[in-house]
Order: structure tokens, then sequence, then C-alpha cells
């Protein structure tokens, strides 16, 4: 039975109905509803506190309405009343809620299969430590309360049920050599128990490479490995964050639906074109997917890389940068002549090329490829705001060359746009640098902006139509978001352990980490209306909103072996708890209670 609200000769009137089902006239079974009771006029109750008619709907649906005329309805029985004693001086009389987060995060770690990977591994190993617990602090902390290795161990009591026994804190790096050493094991169990419970999409494989830097001045000595130097983790190099300290490369791959895949790291100077056949060889070869298309940005566009796919079966989308093109090939990107415009602000175009190309052992290869071209008016605002600054000061330049001053770094951007005959061969410096408009080659000049808002995307996938290459393309900009949550709300960086091992553990628990969190926006974003669970990954709540949510969800214990929720009216909370079918009602919990709700959790 519910209660509605209805209009009587034109008056705002509340009756108390009741769904049934009856046979129509051909004798078919509808649906109708019936009036079980008439309320009365709605001015007659309406205490002039907003959302009245919401108010008493949900105090009837819990079995405590404030219309007293409604009790002898209540489907349920009267709510239990409880007495809770508290004695002045004792502990109880100082609240201190408890996280309570885990009974979801607990469930998903089972749900990928790693409780049970966990246990064959401390059997096989005669591990006398609580793995699991260790492994469940690593990856529930690095989701709730990012913190230190140690301190993450320390985490334990802050949890409803202590989540491991950390009688020997120290425990909890024993347990990251356990996860560097059978890595691959894990990365197959969270694959195949996604595969099968929840559904993995990989017509498209995503990758891309970011880094994470260290707290050091000096990158890491090269080491021996079974008898082989081994560059060390920790180097220098391009730093995605403009940071000086020594970093490591990580390459990550996600599904269709932004799932994480597999990750695989490298030393922080490797060059990210160079990781990707290494991370296909040891990552994704050693798992069980169908042919995939890989899509990457253009640092990761090389023959070596593109021959190696198709080599092995897959296809690819890949960009690929205009600059770095063949003179002929910029000739016929500029040609407007086979565009196709989408309104005023975007074009494309296509064709069919055959390269015979070098793979990586030195063999010529004829690598059949469709290139599509757009050009997009986003794209041009973009570039030129980013240039803009720069051509405002050739501007000037071109103006008043003989009274201009140019500063180093102006100077520094300058350099690329000289004709070859003002530079310094050997130095790179620029030969008689007060002739400058005589210097600039403006053929590059003209390109830098004759190519802006132009796009160049080359694929294996020579019968895809051409709009649906640039979506699958524009797919990529999603792992860009992962590579956020794992810097920001994962806390990924800096990273303070310093071993290789402890350093390959450290990113596989936050690769962990990542994908509980997307499986709970993704079971978030099918319980949303019009949400769509396969696109649109960071539709719905952010990693940063789950992670905030979580931290609210705690527990009281009560005298009388009672338990109180707190903060479950959090408006991102009750989205988490609807989607996993979390009823959480204003109620006092037994244990009994709280042990149903796990186990009735939707998954």
């Amino acid at each position: 039975m519910f209660v509605e609200l209805c209009k009587n000769n034109g008056i705002p009137y509340l009756r108390l109905m009741q769904s049934c089902r009856v046979e129509d006239s051909q004798g078919r079974k509808v649906s109708r509803k019936k009036t079980v009771m008439n309320i009365g006029p709605l001015s007659r109750f309406d205490d002039g506190k907003p959302d009245f008619v919401q108010r008493l709907k949900d105090s009837y649906k819990n079995g405590i309405p404030i219309i007293d005329s409604l009790l002898p309805y209540v489907d349920s029985p009267l709510p239990q009343k409880h007495v809770v004693t508290y004695v002045e001086g004792e502990a109880a009389c100082i609240g201190a809620p408890k996280l309570v987060a885990q009974f979801l995060l607990d469930r998903l770690f089972g749900q990928l299969g790693l409780d049970k990977l966990c246990a064959t591994l401390k059997h096989s190993l005669g591990l006398t430590y609580d793995l699991a617990g260790f492994i469940r602090l690593l990856i529930f902390g690095r989701i709730l309360q990012p913190a230190s290795k140690w301190e993450t161990a320390q985490q334990n009591e802050q949890y409803f049920a202590p989540l491991a026994d950390v009688s020997y804190p120290y425990h909890i790096y024993d347990a990251l050599d356990v996860l560097a050493e059978h890595k691959e094991q894990f990365i197959r169990r969270m694959h195949s128990s996604i595969c099968k419970s929840v559904g993995r999409s990989t017509a498209h494989i995503y990758y891309d490479v970011t880094n994470f830097f260290f707290e050091i001045e000096d990158p890491d000595p090269d080491e021996r490995v079974n008898g082989d130097t081994q560059k060390g983790l920790r180097q220098k190099g391009v730093s995605k964050e403009n940071r000086r300290e020594p970093i490591v490369q990580m390459g990550l791959f996600l599904d269709d639906n932004g799932i994480p895949i597999t990750i695989e790291s490298f030393p922080g100077n490797t060059l990210d074109q160079a990781t990707l056949r290494p991370a296909l060889k040891k990552s994704m070869g050693r798992l069980e997917t169908e042919r995939f298309v890989l899509v990457a940005d253009r640092g990761m566009h090389s023959f070596y890389n593109l021959c190696h796919l198709v080599r092995d079966g897959q296809g690819y989308i890949v960009s690929k940068s205009i600059r770095k093109t063949p003179k002929a090939e910029r000739h016929w990107i500029l040609e407007q002549e086979g565009y196709t415009s989408k309104g005023s602000s975007f074009r494309l175009k296509s064709r069919i090329l055959t390269r015979r190309v070098k793979d990586e052992d030195g063999n010529t290869v004829e690598l059949k490829e469709k290139v599509v071209v757009y050009w997009s008016e986003r794209f041009y605002k973009r570039e030129y705001h980013e240039h803009k600054r720069f051509l405002d000061f050739l501007e000037k330049l071109r103006n008043n060359p003989s009274t201009f001053r140019v500063t180093a770094t102006q100077s520094r951007q300058l350099k690329k746009y000289f004709k070859k005959e003002f530079v310094h061969k050997e130095t790179g410096e620029m030969i008689e640098s007060g002739k400058l408009l005589g210097m600039l080659d403006e053929e590059k000049l003209e390109e830098l902006t004759a190519y802006m808002g132009y796009y160049q995307i080359v694929t294996s996938e020579t019968d895809m139509a051409d709009e649906d290459v640039v979506e699958a393309y524009h797919g990529l900009t999603q792992i860009e978001d992962q590579f956020r949550e794992m810097k920001g709300t994962l806390a990924t960086r800096p990273i303070y352990v310093s071993t290789r091992e402890h350093i390959q553990a450290h990113l596989l628990v936050c690769m962990m980490a990542l994908t509980m969190l997307r499986l709970i926006q993704k079971k978030v974003l099918s319980a949303t209306p019009g949400g769509n669970a396969d696109s649109l990954w960071s539709y719905g709540l952010s990693g940063r909103r789950v992670q905030s949510a979580l931290q609210k969800w705690q527990i009281d214990k009560l005298p009388g072996d009672l338990y109180r929720f707190n903060n479950t009216m959090d408006d991102d909370l009750k989205k988490i708890l609807s989607a996993f079918s979390l009823d959480i009602v204003p109620k006092l919990y037994t244990r009994g209670d709280l042990r149903k709700m796990k186990a009735d959790m939707d998954l």
C-alpha cells in the first residue's frame, strides 16, 4: 500500500491506495489500484514545512506514519524502541565512529577473485601472516585515506572490523614483495573475474603512458638482475608534471569501459613509444583476449609498434603528427577538396595508403592503412590560444624590427623557425641575431597557423567509417581522467618506497584501487536514469566524490551491542548505496542485521 495525492473536485486530497492485478475484458491480467482509505484534504494535515507529502509517504513506508489514522494500515510491525544507557565517565560516552565502506570494498575484493588468490598464495608460500588482510589494507587505504605504507598499517583500527592482524606492522612490506613477485597472477585473476562477473569489452583497448615522481635527488644506478645488467627504475626523464626529480614511467591499458586491464613500469628515461611493444609482450600477451584495436596517441606512433600489432593479429587507431608527415601528405591535408563538412565547425576526409616500412627485426613490411584527417573549430581555437602570445610577438617584430627586444624565452621559441643557414650546425646558436626578419623561415611560420585545428589519425581498420575512427580515438581522452584519479584521488605520487619490487607493487596496488573505483562508478552510472555504463566514462560521480562519500560512511557502536550509521543522507553516498541495493533505513542495527546487509548487497 502507498499514499497518493490526487484531486477531489479540484482540491488536493490524500488517499491510501493498494496495487492489484485484475482481468480485463479480454481475460488478460492488468495492473490496477484501489482505494483502501480516504485520508482527507491535504490542507487538514499539512504542517507548513517543506515536502510534507514526500515526508508523509516516507514515514508510512518506514512504518511510522506522521498521520495517526494510517497506523492500522502499516504493513510492517511497529518500530522497536531502544533504551540506551550511558554511564558518565565511561569511554562509551565519547563517540568513536568507524569506517564501514569495507562492507562494499570487501565484496568487490571478492568479486575480483583476490580473496581466493591470497588464500592460495598464503598456503603455497607457507606464509604465517595475514596476506589478504594486509593487501586489503593497502587497497582500501589507497581508496579511502591514501598514506605511506606504515601509516596505512596504522589505519587498521579505524575500520568497523579491523582488516588484518597487524601485531607486526612490518608485514605490510612483505605483502608488497608478494604482490611484486606474483603480479601476473593478480592481473590475470582480476581480468578473468571481471570478464565473468562484470563483462569486459576489449574491442578497443586504450594505452597511454604517464610518470610519477620521487622526492629524491639522484637516480638509481644500474643493477645486476639474474646475471644481466638492468637500468635503475628511478631515472630523470621528461616529467608530465615538469618535475626535476627522478621519475618512473607507467603504461596503462584500459578496456572500452575505462576499467584497467594491466600496467607495466619502465625506467623514467624511457621514451613513451618505446614502452608499447614491451608492455604488449609482457602484459597483454599473457591475457586471454580476442582481437582488439589498440587506440593510442601520437607518442606511440612508430612503424615498429604498428608492425608489431599487425603481425600479432591486432589492429590500431593512432594519431600521427602532421608536422612530421612527408610534405606531399601535408599538402593533401590542407587541400580542401574531398572534405565532408559536418556543420561549419567540423570537416573530415580520408584515403587509403600502402606503405613499405621496416619492422623491429629489420624486415620490410607492407602496411595498408586508412588516413583520416579532420579540422575542428574547437581544436583551432585551443591551438590559437596556446600560441597567441608568440604570434603577437611576431606581429610586433614585423612592424618594428630595428628597435624590438627579444627575450631569451622568445629566442628559444624562434630558433626552430630560422632558416638553416643562420643556425650554427654544432652549437645550434643563432648567427647574426640582429637581422631577425631575414633569418626567419616564413614557410615554417605559415605552417604554424595553417595546420591549426587539423588532426591526423591512421588506422589498420580500412573498412571502418571515418566518423567511427574519430569517435574511437576521442575515447582515448578518458584515459587522462584515470591518470588524474591516480595522481589526485589515489595520491599515487610522490612515491616513497625505494626498491624496484616495492615500486612495482605500489603501482599495482594503485591500479587495483583504480579498478575498484571504476567498478563503483560503473555501477552508479548503470543505476542513473539515462546513464549508459558503456560510454562517457567520467559521467556520474568523480573518483574524488566517491572517495569523499565512502569516507563519510561511518558507524557508531552503542551500548547493548547496537549500531548507528552516520551520514547516510549525504547525496553522493545515497547514490552509491542505492546502486548496490543497500537500503539503510533510520533504525539501530544489530550485528546480525549488518551481516545480512553485507551479504544481500547487489554487485
